[in-house]
């Protein structure tokens, strides 16, 4: 099982930012897409933000469009979710997640959409007040 560490999470007041941050193994950032991924009670797991290896393309919900910022480091096997301008609505348990290594590509918008996860993590708590 690939290993997953998640940091960042916390609380926070609305209209604030908080950075996540996800160390994964190194095939999996080297090979194809990660993502973040949240589930507020009551609610699925909803794809947040997907981001491909090699040519840096995104997906982003149009719930944080505009709001959220992915990104990554291959060289520290590190994916970032910057949020900003958090909303109450944004409060949730957030996961990390990493695809294993496939011979075909998995696009982001594919990885979020269709809720395609390998592996994530233990989810970090983010709670955001009105």
């Amino acid at each position: 099982q690939v290993q997953l560490v998640e940091s960042g999470g916390g609380l926070v007041q609305a209209g604030g930012s908080l950075r996540l941050s996800c160390v994964a193994s190194a095939r999996t950032t080297s090979n194809n897409a990660m993502g973040w991924f949240r589930r507020a009670p009551g609610r699925e797991r909803e794809g947040i933000s997907c981001i491909s290896n090699g040519d840096e393309r995104t997906y982003y919900s149009n719930f944080v469009k505009g709001r959220f910022t992915i990104s990554r480091d291959n060289a520290k096997n590190m994916v970032y979710l910057q949020m900003n301008s958090l909303e109450s609505e944004d409060t949730a348990v957030y996961y990390c997640a990493a695809l294993r290594s496939r011979d075909r590509i998995i696009t982001p918008r594919t990885m979020c959409v269709q809720n395609i996860t390998d592996y994530w993590g233990q989810g970090t708590q983010v709670t955001v007040t009105s």
